[in-house]
């Protein structure tokens, strides 16, 4: 099993990124996704999760309304887009999968119930 996060960068305050979380090894479909970060000098961080269809996302309350998680199962990929960014946003961010069940979102925070990790991608936002 496999997690490759792609798509960070250096950015503006204000302007926009598109993490991409590219799975194998995985029935995408059974798993939900999340984005988690980690700033320097921090503990790692709940960012936003989505169930495995897609139809429910979760969100850190600092992130709503800029942030949007999606996937698209055909092609075993999930993605944050992330507009509006802050400097606090500035963060190593790690995708990662977990079986779906029915209680899942109950426990989305606990990142011990995270299956699998992908490595992180940076993000800078300068001001």
């Amino acid at each position: 099993v496999q997690l490759q996060a792609s798509g960070g960068g250096l950015v503006q305050a204000g302007g926009s990124l598109r993490l991409s979380c590219v799975t194998s090894g995985l029935a995408i479909s059974k798993y939900a996704v999340g984005w988690f970060r980690q700033a320097a000098g921090k503990d790692r961080e709940f960012v936003a999760a989505v169930s495995g269809s897609g139809r429910t996302p979760y969100y850190q309350d600092s992130v709503k309304g800029r942030f949007t998680i999606s996937r698209d199962n055909a092609k075993d990929t999930a993605f944050l887009q992330m507009n509006n960014l802050e400097r606090e946003d500035t963060a190593v961010y790690y995708c990662a999968a977990r079986l779906w069940t029915t209680e899942w979102a109950a426990y989305k925070y606990d990142q011990k119930t995270w299956d699998y990790w992908g490595q992180g991608t940076q993000v800078t936002v300068s001001s």
